[in-house]
């Protein structure tokens, strides 16, 4: 059975919706018919957008944030999905980069989502974060990141109690995503990293879109936490114990 979703004359706003997950998440709105604006620091790869508004916006930057949102005079579904770190060790980086990762994954969700709720009241609408499993386990290499995202769930609970019944706000928790860069990111060992996942692949962007348009149609599910992650990822002692391994 396949799951459809009218979302006509719904506006529909995605941070950091140019490319991997958030430009999934764009298309896969836009084709269910929502007005669909995305924004970011850089223009998307295909400049003409196709059925996709782009609007050039640092989430971070309070004024940004003041003059994208000024644009809109309904909104309906604001989905916080840009984020992201670059692999530093804490030992050895700078306090610049740990407060920048936590901006981004932190502070500009809560500053976009803020800015956004009174229209969202107004329309009923929602706010969908875009998690990581990075916040629910240990996440070495990316710990401030790990950390603003943890954070980020707790945010949205928040929120969910704060804003309720007016505007509902869930998290979409993502696992390890098949993104145009996945493949550089895990080199040659993709194959073997997927093959780690019990449902055997990545998460693609259309599944974590697949669970935004649930969340997002009007119902009772709010202050949820759904987890994208084709049952989790498999701990490496059970690897190391296993009979294939251990011959």
């Amino acid at each position: 059975m396949t799951a459809t979703y009218d979302y006509a004359g719904r506006q529909v706003l995605i941070t950091g919706g140019t490319q991997g997950i958030g430009a999934g998440i764009a298309r896969t709105f836009a084709a269910a018919g929502a007005t669909v604006t995305v924004c970011a620091r850089t223009p998307p790869p295909d400049p003409s957008g196709g059925p996709v508004r782009f609007v050039r916006a640092d989430v971070r930057d309070p004024e940004d944030v003041e003059r994208l949102m000024g644009g809109f005079s309904r909104l309906d579904v604001l989905v916080n999905n840009a984020g992201g770190s670059p692999h530093a060790l804490v030992a050895g980086s700078s306090p610049r980069l740990h407060a920048r990762v936590i901006e981004l994954n932190l502070v500009a969700p809560l500053l976009m989502s803020q800015r956004a709720h009174p229209l969202l009241k107004d329309a009923g609408g929602s706010v969908i974060m875009i998690g990581s499993s990075s916040g629910v386990r240990p996440s070495p290499g990316t710990s401030a990141y790990g950390a603003a995202k943890a954070g980020l769930h707790h945010l949205a609970a928040c929120l969910a109690a704060e804003w309720a019944p007016e505007v509902r706000v869930n998290t979409v928790v993502v696992g390890l995503a098949a993104t145009e860069n996945a493949a550089d990111h895990y080199g040659g060992a993709f194959d073997q990293v997927s093959a780690t996942i019990p449902a055997g692949r990545m998460a693609l962007p259309e599944d974590v879109a697949a669970a935004c348009l649930w969340l997002a149609a009007p119902g009772y599910v709010t202050g949820a936490q759904i987890q994208v992650h084709g049952g989790g990822e498999t701990p490496a002692w059970s690897w190391l114990t296993s009979a294939e391994i251990a011959r």
